[in-house]
């Protein structure tokens, strides 16, 4: 027992500082000191206040510790022997890590996409999913901002790959780490894709602030976390979207 809170307290601290870190220098950055300069790439025009920004790392933090308790699960000895996990790196091919990585989040855009769905069914979404909607504008300090039982629904992403992918703990990390980064280029509130993207087929596949922060706003569609694949196919993109991002993009190229 107290190696396994010896080992929460590090990951607790690791996951908090990683949101810290990425979530508040994306804030730092885009809303302090390039807020003026950016313009062009806002988003929505409206601004999240102080309320919005305290509710945000408040949720965050809280969902960064659930998600950090989870992980500590799933490498415990307890769950640990039972999965596909490997500490041993030449255990595999060198180049495993970074496929695994890109498994693991083609994986987890199909588990995002029909959970988020689910959290937006009306007897769960009032309990649930409303809390991280509250960010209408969102700012990357929403990154986590979840109900404590979304941010488990969340985490669990974790506990399904250690028992379909074998993934060494840097892979893990690895993931986490894109997951966040992504997540916050997600919920940033400014377009910073570059101007190449449009006319190249990643358009068609990835996601982009636009794409996320559309859903923020109209409170449905756009479910998808990486990818826009599962709501083409399901027929729940925005139908507004592309228009919306040429308009931003070209406010911002001309």
């Amino acid at each position: 027992m107290t190696a396994i809170l010896k080992d929460f307290a590090g990951e607790a601290a690791f996951a908090l500082l990683r949101y810290y870190l990425i979530a508040g220098t994306a804030f730092f950055l885009f809303y302090r000191i390039l807020s003026s300069s950016l313009h062009r790439n806002k988003i929505q025009e409206r601004k999240a206040d102080r309320k919005d920004f305290r509710r945000e790392v408040l949720n965050s933090s809280a969902s960064a510790l659930i998600l950090a308790s989870i992980a500590v699960i799933s490498c415990s000895k307890w769950v640990q022997p039972y999965t596909l996990i490997y500490t041993d790196i030449s255990e595999y091919p060198i180049w495993w890590v970074p496929v695994s990585v890109a498994l693991c989040l083609i994986i987890h855009d199909t588990y995002f996409y029909w959970m988020h769905r689910l959290m937006h069914h009306p007897a769960i979404f009032r309990h649930t999913h409303l809390l991280h909607h509250k960010s209408t504008n969102p700012t990357p300090l929403a990154s986590y901002s979840f109900h404590i039982l979304e941010a488990i629904a969340e985490g669990a992403i974790v506990l399904l790959l250690v028992f379909v992918l074998p993934l060494h703990p840097l892979s893990i990390s690895l993931f986490a780490l894109s997951s966040l980064l992504i997540n916050v280029y997600g919920h940033l509130g400014y377009e910073i894709a570059p101007k190449w993207l449009r006319h190249s087929f990643l358009f068609e596949i990835i996601n982009t602030s636009t794409h996320h922060n559309l859903h923020h706003s109209k409170f449905k569609g756009n479910y998808g976390l990486y990818f826009r694949i599962w709501d083409r196919l399901m027929k729940t993109e925005n139908p507004d979207y592309v228009k919306i991002y040429d308009q931003i993009q070209k406010k911002r190229f001309g």
